[in-house]
């Protein structure tokens, strides 16, 4: 328990620098490439167009569980989950990405998966302002729930940060680490009804929906639909909401001690 409160003052102390690094990691991504940030919305906006044509009027006919057209169900639950990878994929690396950073006495690398964070959050905060917009398009007017997508926001990056100390840490040593992540994303993602309407799988198997929430990016996705469609706060999931920050505080304790138990190690091995 030190260790963890040692670390959120260092946390606080080093917050400018987490800041400016995490700025700092964001344009360096798009650094010598042609289009530039362009690059940044490509690729998601091409995803949701796939599962659009695939699930949506011209497809399958997944029908939304509201009245809703199905671009706008499939958006909220698509956009946390690529705020999730990627800020999980990026994390894993962060160590091998920032080895001379490791390489200092001086430095508390615990700070490296947050400065991945924060750049991953950057991005998110522009995908949030899209589906506000695709919103306003349909002609649908905000509700006083659009707000609580900052809470889910947060939800979703304490998850992607508690993962992320595990797997960081491991990957030092194992830098397979880095191709598990990213099949177990792949595989994930059809875990979570993103894509599909759960009822497609608990009408005739009810048991399904016990499955469905035990995985606790659930939270998350039916969480952005509460806000974005139906206008439920997250009070109103009282159960869902106490095994996620449950899942969640124990993923970082656990995350955060196979950290701990490594970190005298990793400047030997980067």
């Amino acid at each position: 328990m030190n260790y963890v409160l040692s670390l959120i003052k260092e946390i606080v102390k080093k917050r400018k620098m987490i800041f400016d690094l995490g700025k700092a990691d964001f344009r360096k991504r798009f650094v010598g490439s042609y289009f530039g940030i362009v690059w940044m919305f490509v690729q998601p906006i091409v995803t949701v167009l796939i599962y659009f044509m695939i699930f949506g009027p011209y497809g399958f006919r997944s029908e939304p569980p509201v009245p809703a057209p199905y671009v706008l169900w499939l958006v909220p639950g698509i956009v946390p989950w690529f705020f999730f990878s990627e800020a999980l994929n990026t994390g894993t690396g962060c160590l091998q990405e920032y080895s001379y950073l490791v390489k200092k006495v001086v430095f508390r690398v615990e700070v490296l998966p947050l400065i991945k964070l924060f750049s991953c959050m950057m991005v998110h905060a522009f995908f949030i302002l899209i589906m506000f917009g695709l919103y306003f398009c349909y002609g649908w007017m905000p509700l006083m729930t659009w707000i609580q997508v900052i809470y889910y926001s947060f939800a979703a990056a304490m998850l992607a940060l508690a993962v992320s100390y595990l797997t960081c840490a491991i990957h030092v040593f194992f830098k397979d680490m880095s191709q598990i992540v990213g099949i177990a994303l792949q595989f994930g993602m059809w875990m979570v009804p993103i894509m599909y309407d759960e009822g497609m799988f608990t009408e005739k198997l009810p048991a399904l929906e016990m499955v469905f929430k035990l995985n606790p990016f659930y939270y998350i996705v039916v969480g952005y639909r509460d806000s974005m469609l139906t206008g439920n706060w997250f009070w109103e999931r009282p159960t869902l909401t106490l095994y996620f920050w449950g899942v969640t505080i124990v993923l970082m304790l656990a995350g955060l001690k196979v950290f701990k138990r490594l970190r005298p190690h990793f400047s030997d091995v980067l």
